[in-house]
């Protein structure tokens, strides 16, 4: 017998020969290689498709059973097969319905018959429910309630929800829940869920289609002798009981490998809490999944060693529940060996093994092309063959059995089916096809030569090296298939290796090379990394080959290969990352490549940055003054958090107005914030790392503080009279965030100073308040607070005001004893008006504006000084009695003058170079000569002087405004100081220093325009204009010929005579000279264009004109016109024509 990896060489081998170019030379029984799902349900809507693929050689002839018999797809209009294919489609274009049942494909030709599974074709649906009146459900509050639901059964199963009529979903908790069959289930009724729309909805997931139930109304009866606003204070409470599963045991059997669901819900006041237990201990939940608040568990895939007693216990203050639940698990038949395909020669011996196991242990049945092998017939064709249970034995097999043979596993709970076939024959060895030429393998590694064949009987295989000697032990191995396995590849095991195999039947063979490479060699890793945002990144990764091979570098982020873009680049195999931000962070792994070996590294790339910010903002603990805030920090982003800001907005006028709080340590998530009494806050909080700010977080809800007294004192108390017999008391309002309440008002004492009379008070909701009937200007204490609506506010200090004042009724009197100096003067005090008549110097004009000044009252006797007098100047004023309303009568006017003083500084002071050796200086009066000018005095020496070096110093009478310095070279610069003097003393000084002269007639500060490019510019545009006007001029002249000879009169070259009617010339007009420019250029281009009496008949120039006559240079009109003609911008062409 031949081993069971043998079989398994056989049957790749000959889908492999079969693949080649032999594949009609060898024969093969069918064999189903593509079959729909046991349970297959469509859509009537669509194309209703029962698959079924098979291979054989011949290609295998389809048909189809249905419910057991033979189905003649051809006759039917709504049914048809696919080409070389036994797939169903079916159209049903009317009554769907009628094509569901249980379907088996058969694949036929003439070495056997192979059967697909039994399929149940379904036809989804989605049923309608009733359309019946469902009857009110009424309940007394307290009572449990299910609200049945009952949906459609498939297939499929549809997914249930309970919905209002509106499509909003019914809230679900440990008091209300949906059980696994789509009933409501209430612990108990509240008032409140009292409604007429309770909806049940089946969604159907092969149509998309919701289907939904008749509303149920449910109605709470309550105790209406019970005034109670809540609900929830009318209910009774109850001990647990249980809605589902009923009773205090259950038994529930599910199959090996489905989902186990087990469910407790019950009923109680309060609402029971649920706890499970298996077999008495605590649950492992590993593997089962609790949900719908712990009243259901859920096992997705059922092993055998869930089985046991589950308890569920049901527990309030009342009492507790259990239930048990048993479980019991049976399993459906699975395999343990299933049967393979067998290609056999003749006289050989072999086994198909059908094993399996299930609980309860399945049954096993064999049949042949589909009829049952027990049969006394197939017995008796048949003697090598021997059936012992799931077991058929072969021996010495001849071509009478090739075929297909069918095992069938089954017990109560389902069935297990396979083909296998066996296919006796007598064949040549055979290499089988693509034939390896050439391996490459790395230095050490493992080489793999195939050498797949096949023939029948099994051929001998045999490996050499350059055809000497049998390769096998040590480093190298034969597997069956035929491939040589090389361990440890070194240089020296290249060469060509032939590969050989025979039979009885004859012999092939096939020779491949074997080429040892050099492996690939990392020489620089990509280091572990951790940069800040927007930085650029370099990870390099470099390594060296075999020099034959060639290599391809890639890059992959978190196992997903990189696009190259412009942030990503390579730099050979260096990846370059540009601004990197925090989607660039990740594992980072460089496969270097070549054809037959790959090399990979990994570096880790953390990004810095400023920290998400908090979220899930909340509020608790609240006080009139204070409430702690709560939050979940952000990713720090690879940056410890430093510390949280928290800022707030309390102003509803101006949103977003947001301003800080304060700054709270970084491992804080709650902090309790002072506020203000009466405010509508709403936070937010940004965290604060190394890196910077994050984002504000999402504000939180609005809160308001409690209220309480105000804290603050009104500011800026005043108590001023507006008229003779009032007081206006004034003060600054409180602002809104010192309220601390609703209702903000102004509580106002006062009463009259140095007196017994009590205070007195108002109440005002304004920032003022009058006092009426008041003595004039009589002394009050004042006092204000704030009050609000939870009390009063601390009472601000006593100030002092007084009422109204009165104006005055006379005038001072006693006007004496100005004594004055040259700035001021000393006067009796009060309100002072004063102006300046005019100066002693009879000459100087002056501004008589009148000035004032007040003194305040300090005894009977007043003075004071009047400052900033002008000297030498007559003055005039006179003095009223005020007070801080009214001015009283005027005093007489009494005239004064002051002394005479120092001047002020000369108006100017002029610097000019007259000469080359000579700096011409000259200067004005003094604005202010403050007295008679005696004398100037001018100081002067050179700028670079040292301190040896002599100050000069001119004095000049008072008529000399100019003076003469002579030079000692072009470059001695001089520094000027020159001031008047009267008989009181020197004035202020004027100091300037001369320019830099050079040369005569040089202004300060001389530019060379040869180096100004507005000069240059202007230069090439005017040579640039003469260029044309003689091309211009020279194309004329080449025309040659004879010209007409127009009136002179027609172009006047004569120059404009600028004089005026009165002989004068006008320089003002620029406007003139550009206009008289424009003209002679215009004209000048007419006569160069049209005017032929200008040329002679050779095309020369005529420098006479005709019809004028000489006139006398002597004449200065005509030396005029010359001098402007030589001016002309047309002289030089006249001159080069």
């Amino acid at each position: 017998n031949l081993s069971s990896s043998l079989w398994w060489w056989q049957h790749h081998a000959v889908w492999m020969f079969f693949s080649g170019r032999n594949k009609e030379t060898i024969r093969q029984p069918p064999t189903i290689i593509k079959q729909s799902l046991k349970e297959h349900v469509v859509d009537p809507r669509d194309n209703m498709v029962v698959e079924c693929e098979a291979k054989g050689t011949p290609h295998p002839i389809f048909s189809w059973r249905r419910n057991g018999k033979y189905f003649n797809v051809a006759k039917d209009p709504q049914a048809s097969m696919r080409r070389r294919s036994g797939t169903l489609d079916i159209y049903a274009w009317t009554d769907p319905g009628a094509y569901e049942g249980e379907y088996q494909c058969v694949a036929t030709n003439e070495y056997g018959t192979a059967y697909s599974n039994k399929i149940n074709l379904h036809i989804s649906k989605a049923t309608l429910w009733p359309r019946e009146v469902l009857e009110p459900v009424t309940v007394s509050v307290g009572l449990p309630l299910v609200l049945d639901c009952s949906p459609p059964p498939g297939p499929p199963k549809p997914e249930i929800y309970w919905m209002s009529k509106f499509m909003l979903p019914i809230k679900q908790d440990r008091r209300v829940s949906m059980g696994v069959n789509g009933d409501l289930y209430f612990s108990h009724v509240y008032v409140n869920d009292s409604a007429t729309d309770y909806c049940c909805n089946a969604r159907f997931p092969y149509k998309n289609i919701i289907q939904q139930k008749m509303p149920i109304t449910v109605r709470v009866l309550t105790n209406s002798t019970l005034r109670v606003p809540s609900s929830a204070r009318m209910v009774s409470e109850a001990a647990p009981t249980f809605l589902s599963p009923a009773g205090r045991s259950s038994f529930q059997t599910v199959l090996q490998g489905e989902e186990l669901l087990l469910e407790c819900i019950a009923a109680g006041v309060p609402t029971p809490v649920i706890t499970w237990t298996k077999d008495g201990d605590e649950l492992d939940t590993t593997n089962i999944k609790v949900k719908n608040y712990n009243k259901l568990l859920q096992i997705p895939k059922v092993s055998f060693e869930d089985a046991g007693e589950y308890t569920c216990t049901a527990t309030n203050k009342i009492g507790y529940l259990e239930h048990t639940i048993t479980v019991q698990i049976k399993a459906a038949p699975f395999w343990l060996e299933k049967p393979s395909n067998l290609v056999l020669a003749p006289e050989e011996n072999a086994r198909l093994v059908c094993r399996s196991d299930g609980i309860p242990r399945p049954s096993i049945r064999w049949f042949i092309n589909g009829d049952s092998i027990e049969g006394k017939h197939n017995a008796s064709l048949v003697p090598n063959r021997q059936v012992s249970g799931d077991t058929i034995t072969f021996h010495s097999v001849t071509v009478a059995n090739t075929g297909v043979y069918q095992c069938n596993a089954s017990n109560q709970y389902g069935y297990l089916f396979a083909n296998a076939y066996i296919n006796v024959l007598h064949a040549k060895p055979r290499i089988l096809r693509p034939r390896t030429a050439l391996v490459k393998v790395i230095e050490g590694s493992r080489a793999w030569l195939d050498c797949r064949y096949f023939g029948s009987p099994v051929p001998d295989l045999s490996w050499s090296k350059y055809g000497l000697g049998n390769l096998e032990g040590n480093r190298f191995k034969v597997h069956s298939n035929g491939t040589l396995q090389i361990r440890g590849t070194r240089m020296d095991d290249q060469g060509t290796y032939l590969c050989t195999v025979s039979n009885v039947a004859g012999r092939d063979e096939n020779q491949v090379k074997l080429e040892v490479k050099e492996s690939t060699k990392i020489l620089k890793r990509p280091d572990n990394m951790r940069v800040l945002r927007g930085t650029d990144v370099r990870l390099e990764c470099k390594a060296e080959h075999d020099p034959t091979l060639t290599i391809t570098t890639t890059w992959m982020k978190n196992k997903q290969f990189l696009i190259i873009s412009w942030r990503l680049s390579l730099d050979d195999s260096t990846l370059v990352i540009t601004n990197v931000n925090r989607r660039d962070e990740g594992n980072y792994t460089c496969i270097i490549k070549t054809e037959i070996d790959k090399t990979t590294v990994s570096a880790r790339l953390v990004v810095m940055d400023r920290p998400d910010p908090p979220t899930n903002l909340k509020l608790s603990d609240s006080f009139e003054r204070s409430v702690r805030l709560s939050w979940t920090p952000g990713d720090s982003n690879h940056s410890p958090i430093k510390e949280y800001l928290v800022q707030y907005d309390d102003d509803d006028w101006l949103p977003y107005n947001w301003r800080n709080l304060s700054t709270y340590p970084g491992n804080l998530n709650s902090v309790i914030l002072q506020l203000s009494p009466f405010i509508i806050y709403e936070f937010r909080v940004i965290a604060i790392n190394d890196i910077g700010m994050s984002k504000p977080s999402r504000s939180s809800a609005n809160f308001q503080t409690g209220g309480a007294p105000p804290d603050t004192i009104p500011k800026n108390i005043k108590g001023v009279g507006t008229w003779r017999n009032n007081m206006e008391i004034s003060w600054e309002a409180l602002n809104n965030r010192e309220w601390n309440g609703p209702h903000l008002k102004y509580l106002v004492w006062w009463k009259r100073r140095d007196s017994r009379e009590e205070w007195k008070n108002a109440t005002t909701w304004w920032c003022k308040y009058y006092i009426y009937d008041t003595d004039i200007f009589t002394p009050y204490e004042i006092k204000v607070q704030a009050v609000n609506d939870f009390g009063l506010g601390p009472e601000s200090p006593v100030i002092i005001g007084y009422s109204g004042e009165d104006r005055p009724t006379a005038a001072p009197v006693k006007l004496r004893n100005i004594h004055t100096n040259e700035r001021m003067c000393c006067v009796p005090l009060s309100q002072v008006y004063f102006w300046r008549d005019s100066s002693q110097l009879r000459w100087l004009s002056v501004s008589r504006a009148v000035k004032s000044k007040a003194f305040p009252a300090s005894g009977p006797r007043l003075s004071g000084v009047l400052p900033g007098l002008i000297p030498y100047s007559n003055y005039k004023m006179y003095i009223v009695v005020a007070n801080n309303r009214y001015e009283g009568p005027p005093s007489n006017t009494i005239e004064f003058s002051t002394p005479e003083g120092t001047p002020s500084a000369p108006r100017f002071f002029r610097i000019q170079q007259r000469h080359l050796d000579t700096i011409w200086v000259d200067w004005d009066t003094p604005a202010e000569p403050n007295g008679i000018i005696t004398r100037y005095i001018l100081k002067y020496q050179t700028v670079n002087a040292t301190r040896e070096e002599e100050l000069r110093v001119e004095e000049f009478t008072p008529n000399t405004t100019s003076f003469a310095v002579r030079r000692y070279d072009r470059y001695t610069r001089y520094r000027f100081t020159i001031a008047a003097q009267t008989r009181i003393g020197v004035g202020e000084w004027y100091t300037e220093e001369s320019p830099h002269y050079t040369t005569e007639g040089e202004t300060p500060q001389q530019v060379d325009l040869s180096t100004q490019g507005w000069v240059i510019g202007v230069m090439c545009a005017v040579a640039l204009f003469v260029l044309i006007l003689l091309v211009v001029c020279f194309i004329k002249r080449s025309r040659g010929g004879k010209y007409r000879v127009r009136d002179k009169k027609e172009v006047t070259l004569e120059p404009v005579d600028d004089k005026d009617q009165e002989g004068s010339f006008d320089y003002r007009e620029d406007e003139t000279k550009v206009r008289r420019g424009q003209t002679t250029v215009h004209t000048m281009m007419k006569w160069t264009e049209s005017d032929d009496s200008l040329f002679n008949e050779n095309g020369s120039f005529i420098g006479q004109y005709t019809g004028h006559k000489k006139r006398d240079d002597r004449d200065p009109e005509f030396r005029e016109s010359k001098s402007q003609e030589a001016l002309s911008p047309m002289s030089p062409i006249y001159s080069c024509a």
